[in-house]
């Protein structure tokens, strides 16, 4: 039912969003024509895809315990599993990498490493880019902490541990936020929260990116609520993502996109 669900989802979105040919924005047309609708190939995208099958067939199985808003769930899922259901697919996750040439952030924070396939991309599009990225299962750190060391991406911070802990600690510690990709709760209330801790150091080239934002109802208001914010001035809905951006010279407008 829930699968059958996100399907409808998709469809009405599809139906409602538009493409380049309708856009009146000269910043989010070159934005949607240069970089969301680009299908170029990088060389680092091989290395990681392959990487990625590599995981696909493994049967190993981790412990987790979902941290991002102190839940004490843990399951056990074999890796093989989490890489089909969690990591975001090579289109999605090769956007990220997209996204960060262009804005070209002096430093990336990421909620949510999983087994690191995102945190990859975002690493790769420069090696000269800090990714502070936060994990709250052990075990799925420690195996993307060997996928980057296999990927020799050395500019990866890993932080393991309660987001709400953590997060706001990062925060606290920057004078200004550059692109955050929040991938790491998907309810309404902890999605709120981090938004609004990010809102504290923003400025007009901060890049706020939400994953799953049709994933559940929760997470439909939560991007509905975003987007209402008087600080928010474009928005760009992907369906799988939600791009956030503050960019005062612009009238305040929300996109929506197919991708």
């Amino acid at each position: 039912m829930k699968k059958l669900l996100f399907i409808y989802r998709y469809i009405a979105h599809w139906l409602k969003a538009t493409n380049e040919h309708k856009i009146n924005s000269p910043f989010v047309f070159n934005l949607v024509t240069n970089v969301i609708y680009v299908n170029q190939g990088y060389y680092s995208f091989k290395k990681i895809e392959k990487l990625r099958k590599q995981l696909l067939t493994s049967n190993n199985k981790i412990s987790c315990t979902n941290m991002g808003a102190g839940s004490t769930i843990t399951s056990n899922k074999t890796v093989g599993n989490i890489a089909k259901n969690s990591a975001k697919s090579a289109k999605q996750a090769q956007l990220l990498f997209r996204l960060v040439n262009f804005f070209e952030p002096e430093t990336i924070i990421e909620l949510g490493t999983s087994l690191g396939i995102s945190t990859a991309y975002l690493a790769s599009a420069n090696s000269k880019t800090p990714v502070i990225t936060i994990e709250g299962c052990e075990e799925a750190a420690e195996i993307a902490k060997q996928n980057f060391k296999h990927l020799k991406l050395k500019n990866i911070e890993q932080v393991v541990g309660n987001f709400d802990g953590i997060f706001p600690k990062l925060l606290k510690a920057r004078k200004k936020i550059d692109l955050i990709y929040i991938d790491g709760n998907h309810r309404k209330q902890p999605t709120i929260k981090y938004f609004q801790q990010c809102l504290e150091k923003v400025n007009e080239d901060s890049v706020l990116i939400f994953d799953d934002i049709y994933w559940s109802d929760e997470m439909m208001q939560a991007w509905k609520e975003i987007k209402n914010n008087d600080q928010v001035i474009v928005t760009i809905d992907l369906f799988y993502i939600g791009i956030v951006l503050f960019r005062k010279e612009q009238a305040k407008q929300h996109f929506m996109i197919r991708f």
